[in-house]
């Protein structure tokens, strides 16, 4: 039974692409649940990572970047975000340590938070690469801009600061009960996870043309031979979904080079995953204009 002051609630991790949320998300939880990229918009989906403590329980929740978006894949990731965002107890408004880079998509991004009425913390990331002097006029600069709930400076990627920034996060929710069982951190299925863990490599070992076009469909996740031998082994085969010939060809490369690079690391975090050796197979098909079209997302496994 948990304390009578026990607090627990959802939080959103929100802001524009690239400024560390998915690396806080991994931080706070201690475990590798969403994947990182130097790439804009490498999450695609709605991330839980949930930390139990006995006086409360944190579910953190990693969103899509928020950025201008036409339509398609784009606008779903954004509208996810902004759902994600509308249902939380509280939101993170993540943005970079350094000079101000206070552009109209960010104004966008701080209007949405707005809109949404929740109370917001302001966390600063990557501390670690300016120098202290500059944090009190950057934090003076964003403090006009909205009247955030809190403003937490931290490295994600260091750790610093952050050992203490969950007792600042529970401090701002409701007391509640547990919303899950003590034992759950995430509630993405391990397929899910190597399925993320393939694209991850994808972004690594391509360049800029591929990564926004391209998706990872696990076909198969055999466990029956997991339990046999000193680790057991977990067979699975995974397509490579891309929009066209050329991009096909990038992802193989030449004679085949890059995809069994891709598959190789992308294997090896699988077994640090599932504790199991791991037998990868993995092809690339084309599936024309799978980012424009409903029908085409959701074969993608890109569900609105």
């Amino acid at each position: 039974m948990p304390p009578a002051h026990h607090r627990a609630g959802f939080v959103a991790i929100v802001g524009r692409p690239n400024v560390g949320k998915s690396t806080l998300l991994n931080r706070l939880v201690g475990q590798k649940l969403a994947i990182v990229s130097p790439k804009p918009q490498t999450t695609r989906g709605r991330i839980l990572g949930v930390i139990t403590r006995q006086d409360a329980q944190v579910a953190l929740l990693d969103t899509p970047g928020l950025h201008v978006a036409k339509g398609g894949l784009n606008a779903r990731m954004v509208r996810l975000a902004l759902r994600t965002l509308a249902d939380a107890d509280l939101a993170l408004f993540l943005i970079e340590a350094g000079p101000p880079a206070i552009d109209a998509a960010t104004r966008k991004a701080i209007d949405q938070v707005k809109a949404a009425n929740k109370p917001t913390l302001l966390v600063i990331n990557k501390i670690d690469a300016v120098p202290r002097i500059q944090l009190l006029p950057l934090i003076d600069r964003w403090k006009d801009l909205h009247p955030w709930t809190d403003v937490y400076p931290l490295s994600a990627l260091k750790g610093e600061n952050v050992e203490g920034f969950v007792d600042a996060l529970i401090a701002h929710l409701p007391e509640a009960p547990p919303m899950f069982p003590p034992e759950l951190w995430t509630d993405m299925q391990e397929r899910d996870l190597c399925s993320e863990l393939i694209r991850e490599q994808l972004l690594r070992h391509t360049g800029q043309e591929v990564p926004y076009s391209a998706a990872v469909l696990i076909e198969q996740f055999d466990e029956s031979e997991r339990e046999t031998g000193p680790r057991g082994l977990v067979r699975i085969a995974a397509s490579v979904l891309v929009e066209r010939d050329s991009q096909k060809a990038i992802v193989i490369g030449k004679g085949g080079a890059r995809l069994k690079e891709i598959g190789s690391d992308a294997r090896r975090e699988m077994e640090r995953l599932l504790g199991a050796k791991v037998f990868l197979e993995l092809h690339v098909r084309v599936e024309p204009g799978w980012t424009r079209t409903t029908k085409g997302l959701r074969r993608a496994g890109y569900e609105d």
